[in-house]
């Protein structure tokens, strides 16, 4: 008996829990393909160098995590005017980034504003006159 009343209990916990999950997956917005993309930090930007030389160096290297962890390691070696170069390509992405990001949303706010007030005028236009179409019958007769 209290083999089969946990069972039934666990069996709804499981749905609430599934219904949550829902629900949270389902409140995500959904992503813009038009955003531009976040820029590399200094590391990444160095990662992308790396990776080419390691390739070059290791052609039989077919391991993701093996590349990653020697890059993170040397990039730990290296001093500070080192990484110097890096970080300055890295911010000089960060700076282009910023200026494509102040445009996308300068035409994200410029343009969708009067996109919705079109659609929505669009709409209850036709709904309008739609209903007057309905009514007029309906009072002629």
């Amino acid at each position: 008996m209290k083999g089969g009343k946990s069972k039934t209990k666990a069996d709804t916990t499981l749905g609430v829990r599934k219904k949550a999950m829902e629900s949270k997956k389902s409140k995500k917005a959904a992503k813009d393909p038009n955003k531009p993309k976040r820029p590399p930090s200094a590391f990444f930007v160095f990662m992308e160098e790396f990776r080419k030389t390691y390739k070059e160096k290791h052609p039989g290297n077919k391991s993701v995590a093996v590349v990653g962890k020697a890059g993170g390691d040397k990039w730990k070696q290296l001093t500070d005017d080192e990484k110097a170069p890096y970080q300055a390509k890295a911010e000089k992405r960060k700076a282009e980034y910023q200026k494509n990001m102040d445009a996308y949303n300068k035409k994200l706010a410029g343009g969708d504003a009067e996109d919705d007030e079109s659609d929505k005028s669009k709409s209850e236009v036709h709904d309008d006159d739609e209903d007057d179409d309905g009514s007029e019958e309906g009072d002629d007769d």
